[in-house]
């Protein structure tokens, strides 16, 4: 009895590491929470839980490995941390995946704690439900039908109030009406019918000097509203044309802080700052195929807008997502241009980026206290960052740009300009002693022709 007691309490403790060990292999014993933060933290850039990005979906990868592989969890430990070391160490499974997909080397985790991986691999086994949203359609019905009572009775108000008004305005009428046929009975009116005016011809000699003086008047403002309307061609403030595919500047320069330079890098060291290729927009976007930021959203949009503006992405650069490869099926985008100087015009974007960049942020801070600016861009193009559409923020006419060359200050800091322009600033001193001899961009050709015009 006592033997079969012991051999039945070692039973039990064998079937308890079973169930541990196999809980241990299927990830169970992480924290699926953590294992999601780790996740998106790492791992988001190259996989995705339910479709292949640059590497296999890893959804149920513990489950998966044991059956393709025959490993266990210890195994993913080792790939994680260092799978090249693992390739390198001649483990069949290990290479086998790195020739299945293209020998595209993973991202080693050395800083990843077993504890880590092990919520990691918890959270695509068992991936926690995502929190639902609030229903604000339902919100917005409510409110809509508490407030709708005291809406209708406000319109009823007003009608009242206005049928009122039109009722005065009518009584009014027929009391000026009475008045002026009493009037039309009189003697005074017959002597009034003596003295008036009885033609158009009549009433030009009695005022021809006020009507020539009328006329000349309208003779100039006419022609002032046709100069004001000829010098206002070509200028575009405020123009923001649809594009073929929504890029929205404040998703990406305000919300994702990406720089400027990142997509129009010629900005910075080329004459124009050219619209950038969709390869560019790859860079993100082969791994980035829908959209899952609600609070960025635009009124009016949704995200089946946003993922179908991904989808034009992929159409033009001839990507497949499912197969994660390039077709060879491009479909050039026309978009549309904001910015365009005339052909007469010499504008260099590196210059100003380069050359006059902080002095450009400083004088434009110094005019505008209450609306500074942190990058150069900003002081032509506006604050782009909280742009859904790109529009024109400026006049860019040339009376525009020669008040900014008079008003901005050159950076005197800089140690060659300091240098170059040494003798020009003591002349200034001297000349200008109230302001210090400031040097503006107008002292050293800054208003020369030659400068912007051909």
């Amino acid at each position: 009895m006592i033997s079969w007691r012991k051999h039945y309490k070692k039973t039990l403790i064998a079937i308890g590491l079973l169930l541990s060990t196999s809980a241990s292999f299927y990830g169970q014993d992480g924290d699926p929470k953590n294992g999601e933060k780790l996740f998106k933290a790492n791992c988001t850039a190259c996989h995705a839980l339910d479709k292949q990005v640059v590497g296999p979906p890893l959804k149920g990868v513990v489950e998966r490995v044991k059956t393709e592989g025959g490993v266990d969890k210890d195994w993913l430990h080792k790939w994680i941390k260092d799978n090249k070391a693992l390739r390198a160490s001649g483990d069949k499974y290990a290479n086998e995946i790195f020739e299945k997909f293209n020998k595209t080397e993973m991202q080693v985790f050395p800083n990843l704690t077993d504890k880590d991986i092990d919520d990691i691999l918890a959270f695509t086994t068992n991936p926690p439900e995502p929190e639902p949203k609030k229903d604000d359609a339902k919100a917005t019905a409510d409110a809509g039908s508490t407030t709708a009572a005291p809406a209708d009775k406000t319109t009823t108000n007003v009608v009242i109030i206005s049928l009122l008004a039109i009722a005065g305005l009518l009584v009014w009428i027929l009391v000026k009406l009475r008045q002026l046929v009493t009037l039309g009975q009189s003697e005074e009116l017959a002597g009034l019918n003596e003295t008036r005016v009885r033609s158009f011809s009549e009433m030009y000699e009695k005022f021809h000097y006020i009507g020539k003086g009328l006329l000349a008047i309208l003779a100039i403002l006419a022609a002032y509203g046709v100069w004001n309307w000829l010098m206002w061609i070509g200028v575009y403030k405020g123009y923001k044309p649809e594009q073929p595919i929504y890029f929205s500047h404040k998703i990406h320069a305000g919300e994702q802080k990406i720089d400027c330079q990142l997509c129009h890098s010629s900005a910075k060291y080329g004459k124009v700052s050219e619209i950038p290729s969709m390869n560019v927009c790859m860079n993100c976007h082969r791994t980035i195929s829908e959209y899952n930021a609600d609070h960025y959203m635009e009124p009016g949009k949704d995200k089946a807008f946003y993922d179908g503006e991904i989808q034009k992405i992929y159409a033009a650069t001839g990507w497949d997502p499912a197969k994660q490869q390039y077709t060879g099926k491009t479909q050039p985008v026309e978009w549309t241009r904001i910015h365009n100087m005339p052909d007469f015009v010499y504008f260099n974007h590196s210059q100003h980026v380069i050359a006059g960049e902080q002095a450009i942020i400083n004088s434009f801070n110094k005019k505008n206290p209450n609306n500074k600016i942190d990058v150069v861009c900003k002081a032509c193009h506006g604050k782009i960052d909280t742009m859904n559409v790109v529009q024109m923020a400026n006049d860019f006419t040339m009376g525009w740009c020669i008040e900014c060359h008079r008003t901005t200050e050159v950076d005197m800091n800089n140690g060659y300009n300091k240098e170059y322009f040494k003798n020009l600033h003591d002349k200034l001193k001297k000349q200008y002693p109230q302001d210090g001899g400031k040097i503006t961009v107008d002292a050293i050709g800054g208003l020369e022709c030659g400068k912007c015009h051909y």
